[in-house]
């Protein structure tokens, strides 16, 4: 979630003129912490949204006290009377692939709310037109920002875990249905034709993200899923709790994500050889090493500007000042992501464990 992240108060910059942004799509709740938030910061310039629904479009600018001339029925019209540096997207997750092809096409960079798209299909035809076209393809997770994420893959990362062995994530909340979300968004993430799955998608997405991080965007040798509908009277079409089960050479991840967790939790364990590491929260680890009498809680380190806000990142990879590549949030790792989801998916449609490749570059 976009203005989930920790730091969404401004990032001071003031010798550089302000990221020009534009919004797509107003059905996506996490469009209003954005809103709320965006007037706080001289370092972003919100210069239109596109909305095709005339309701959501007046409702928005009743709500934020908007003018309507920041709002375009098309992406396209937009775009061209604008010119935005990158777009927001807002829409439903099988959506991403037209806006960001869309936006391509006039060199407009963009970052998607999590997961990238809905197919692998998808997320390849996805990379080949961000190549083409030289743009910037990030995607937004909310634990791309915490500090616990980073402190746990840096324990794996300095030798101090040893070898990883197994690592394991508790992701979700009590679910949509009961979360108070707007009609629309309800909508939204319980149709699979428009989110891909229900938690499965909603969030897997974090484990396998994460994940594949860890793993330096190894692809599994296979990937087993079970999918439950434990609530079928409030989520008839996709599962409400999934349980996806990645084998590496010598290391296992198990991926828990459900919409039925008495309370909302992203929660990552990662055990080495010689230690673990655990994160609580976004501010905390738990960590144990082999010569540890017990297990001890610590502050993780604040992340650095622009690491630790969304917005603050897309900007400096923009300008240069930093390279995705690899990290949470790059295309290149979530491309592997949707390999990952969309397999899980297919495993739990056939009742098989799926053996997949290494993707071409």
């Amino acid at each position: 979630m976009l203005m989930a992240a920790p730091a969404m108060a401004a990032a001071e910059t003031p010798a550089a003129a302000p990221m020009k942004v534009a919004i797509v799509g107003m059905a996506n709740a996490h469009v209003n912490g954005l809103l709320s938030a965006l007037h706080q910061r001289k370092d972003v310039e919100l210069v239109g949204i596109a909305e095709p629904d005339a309701a959501l479009t007046a409702a928005a600018m009743t709500k934020y006290n908007l003018p309507k001339s920041l709002f375009y029925a098309r992406l396209e019209d937009l775009i061209e009377a604008r010119h935005p540096e990158a777009v927001l997207v807002y829409t439903s997750v099988a959506d991403h692939r037209a806006v960001i092809e869309t936006a391509a096409h006039y060199g407009v960079s963009a970052m998607v709310e999590k997961p990238l798209t809905i197919t692998l299909a998808d997320a390849l035809a996805i990379r080949k037109v961000a190549r083409e076209h030289h743009i910037q393809v990030l995607v937004n997770y909310e634990t791309t920002w915490q500090p616990s994420a980073r402190a746990a893959f840096d324990e794996a990362e300095n030798g101090k875990l040893g070898a990883i062995r197994r690592v394991d994530f508790h992701t979700g909340h009590q679910g949509p249905a009961t979360a108070g979300v707007s009609p629309e968004f309800l909508r939204m993430v319980t149709d699979p034709a428009k989110s891909g799955a229900g938690a499965l998608y909603d969030f897997g997405c974090y484990g396998a993200d994460l994940m594949t991080w860890l793993m330096h965007g190894q692809t599994p040798l296979t990937v087993t899923a079970v999918l439950n509908h434990d609530r079928p009277q409030l989520y008839p079409n996709v599962d409400d709790d999934a349980t996806v089960v990645l084998a590496y050479p010598q290391t296992q991840a198990v991926i828990n994500a459900s919409w039925n967790w008495p309370f909302a939790r992203k929660d990552m364990e990662i055990y080495g050889s010689s230690g673990t590491a655990a994160t609580a929260g976004a501010g905390w680890l738990r960590v144990r090493h082999e010569l540890d009498a017990n297990e001890r809680t610590v502050s993780a380190p604040p992340l650095n500007d622009p690491q630790d806000d969304p917005l603050s990142y897309l900007d400096a990879v923009l300008v240069g000042e930093v390279n995705p590549k690899g990290s949470l949030s790059s295309l290149e790792v979530n491309v592997v992501v949707m390999q990952i989801l969309d397999a899980a998916r297919e495993s739990a449609r056939t009742g098989q464990t799926v053996k997949l490749d290494k993707l071409e570059e």
